[in-house]
C-alpha cells in the first residue's frame, strides 16, 4: 500500500511505501532532493486502516488479515503504555524504563499466545478486573483462522462484523488507556529522534499524521455517550460494550472516504 507525500523541495507529488518503522528515507524522482517522511501513527493504526480500505475497495479476505494483525499489534500497544505509564508514576527515568521495556519484549516478539498474556496481566493490573472479553467468541477466532489459516474465502458481511468485534475492542480499550496512550507516542517520538540525529544536514524532516479510523476519535475527545477517557472500573466497561457493530458502522462513514491516502499499486 502507498501514501502520497509532497517533496519539500519541488512540491510534487511523491507516492511512498509504508515503512514498517513509519520512517521513510526518500530520493524525490522529479528533483533529486533527499528528505525523510516520518508518519505519527502507530503499527495498530496502519494495520486497521489497510484492512478498513482493502474491505472498501473489495478485498475481504485481505481485510481480514489486516484486522487480525491490528487486534494483536495493539495488544502490544497497550502494554507498552502501560509499561511506560507505570514507570512516569514512579518516576524512573524514560530511557531506562523503555530500554527495559524493550529487552523484556524481545524474548516474546514472535509469540503471539504469550504477548496475549502479557496484555492480559497488564489489563488486570491496570483496571483491576479480568480481561473478559478475550475469549475466543468474542475475539472471532473461529472466523480468523478459517479465513487466514483454512483458506476460507469470507463473505463481505462476515468480514464488516469481524472489523466490528476488532473496532469496538480496540476503540473502548484506547478509551480506557485516556492519556496513558500518550506513553506509547512518546516512545515513538525517541524511535523518531534517534533518526533524525543520524540525517545528514542536507535532508529535510517532514513529520506526517494522516486520517485514520481510531486518530479522529482519540485525540478530538470522546463521542457523546461513551466513558471518559482514563475511566477505570465496572462503570467504564459497561458504558463501553466491547462489540458494538455500531460503533464501526459510524467510523466508517464518516473516517472511511478520509484514508485516500491508502491505495494499491506502485511508486
Amino acid at each position: 500500500m502507498l501514501f502520497p507525500t509532497l517533496c519539500p523541495a519541488c512540491a510534487r507529488e511523491v507516492r511512498v511505501e509504508f515503512a514498517d518503522s513509519a520512517v521513510h528515507d526518500l530520493t524525490c524522482p522529479h528533483c533529486g532532493a533527499a528528505f525523510c517522511v516520518l508518519v505519527r501513527k502507530h503499527k495498530f493504526e496502519v494495520l486497521f486502516d489497510l484492512g478498513t480500505r482493502a474491505l472498501l475497495d473489495g478485498y475481504a479476505r485481505e481485510a481480514v488479515a489486516s484486522f487480525a494483525a491490528a487486534l494483536e499489534r495493539f495488544f502490544e500497544f497497550y502494554v507498552w503504555a502501560y509499561a511506560l505509564e507505570r514507570a512516569a508514576g514512579a518516576e524512573r527515568d524514560f530511557g531506562e524504563a523503555l530500554a527495559a521495556l524493550e529487552g523484556t519484549w524481545r524474548p516474546v516478539a514472535s509469540q503471539s499466545e504469550r504477548q496475549l498474556g502479557m496484555f492480559a496481566l497488564a489489563y488486570l493490573l491496570r483496571e483491576g478486573r479480568a480481561p473478559d472479553f478475550l475469549t475466543p467468541q468474542a475475539l472471532g477466532a473461529d472466523f480468523r483462522n478459517r479465513v487466514i489459516h483454512r483458506g476460507a474465502l469470507p463473505r463481505r458481511t462476515e468480514v464488516e462484523a469481524y472489523a466490528a468485534r476488532v473496532f469496538a475492542l480496540i476503540d473502548r480499550l484506547l478509551t480506557e488507556l485516556g492519556e496513558g496512550a500518550a506513553h506509547a507516542a512518546l516512545a515513538q517520538e525517541r524511535h523518531f529522534a534517534a533518526h533524525l540525529a543520524s540525517l545528514p544536514d542536507h535532508v529535510t524532516a517532514v513529520f506526517e499524521e494522516h486520517p485514520g479510523m481510531f486518530r479522529a476519535r482519540r485525540f478530538g475527545g470522546a463521542a457523546p455517550g461513551k466513558s471518559v477517557p482514563g475511566k477505570r472500573g465496572a462503570e467504564g466497561a459497561q458504558a463501553r460494550p466491547p462489540n458494538d457493530a455500531q460503533a464501526f458502522a459510524r467510523a466508517l462513514a464518516e473516517r472511511g472516504p478520509g484514508l485516500k491516502h491508502f491505495r494499491k499499486g506502485t511508486a
